[in-house]
């Protein structure tokens, strides 16, 4: 089946058209959107929706707030939708070890293990769950792709218990233990990195527009490749054009001159 992606730069009260005009035609069988809030004192927030046809779903993702760099390059945050825990987001109960924050372990039981992840470019199952490469980029971005969903997710949308998370916090903001430690699911990273900084419940919806809430991203992404993330490309003077086999990207950030 055909996959599409595109990363666009719209108001956020636009994205409601947004997300119609990357539908097929028809209209969705189900629609299932989500206001994503800020965890582990992070400052993002955003809104989520997801169409299916069938077992194609169109995900619409708007969020900002997020930390912009990491290793002078943009700061690539993995997202996934997570399915068959509690449907709800950690509260800092969660935090077991008393580091300051709820890493993604501590949370799982309360949103679940991942279903799909809501990756760039490539497989969006659970085999690219940490990929870098794949992952959200900067601190605003607007996301948007058309795949297969598999069953799982599907089934757990419709029960209420799915819920989208969008990791990577800024080290700087954490407690000196939690800054320093290493991920518990990719140990070459550091904690900061895969842990969640915002969290939403996706609900059932025939709106067809995405959830008011969240600023405008002030993001422009074209992409058909992967980027090259930790050792990306540095954003330097802003706006750049870059080439990578199989297709180009344009990277706009907040903050840009045009």
């Amino acid at each position: 089946m055909k996959k599409s992606l595109r990363y666009l730069a719209v108001p956020t009260l636009a994205l409601g058209a947004v997300a119609m005009a990357g539908s097929p035609a028809m209209a969705a069988d189900s629609s299932y959107q989500g206001a994503l809030n800020a965890l582990n004192g992070s400052s993002a927030t955003g809104q989520v929706m997801v169409e299916l046809n069938g077992n194609e779903a169109t995900v619409t993702l708007d969020v900002s707030g997020l930390p912009e760099t990491f290793n002078d390059a943009a700061y690539p945050h993995v997202q996934h939708i997570h399915i068959a825990g509690q449907g709800v987001c950690p509260t800092p109960d969660a935090d077991a070890n008393g580091d300051g924050i709820v890493d993604t372990v501590e949370g799982g039981p309360s949103y679940g293990e991942i279903g799909t992840t809501l990756s760039t470019s490539g497989a969006t199952d659970a085999s690219t769950a940490t990929d870098l490469k794949a992952a959200g980029q900067g601190g605003a971005y607007t996301y948007e792709r058309t795949f297969e969903m598999n069953q799982a997710t599907i089934d757990s949308l419709k029960a209420g218990t799915s819920v989208v998370v969008v990791h990577g916090l800024d080290p700087a903001t954490l407690s000196e233990e939690a800054a320093n430690a290493k991920s518990n699911l990719v140990p070459e990273l550091p904690l900061a990195a895969t842990s969640p900084a915002a969290c939403g419940v996706l609900t059932a919806s025939q709106m067809g527009a995405m959830p008011e809430g969240g600023a405008d991203t002030g993001v422009a992404m074209e992409s058909t490749s992967d980027s090259n993330a930790l050792g990306m490309i540095a954003l330097g003077g802003g706006l750049v054009l870059a080439a990578a086999a199989g297709g180009t990207y344009v990277v706009r950030r907040r903050g840009d001159n045009a």
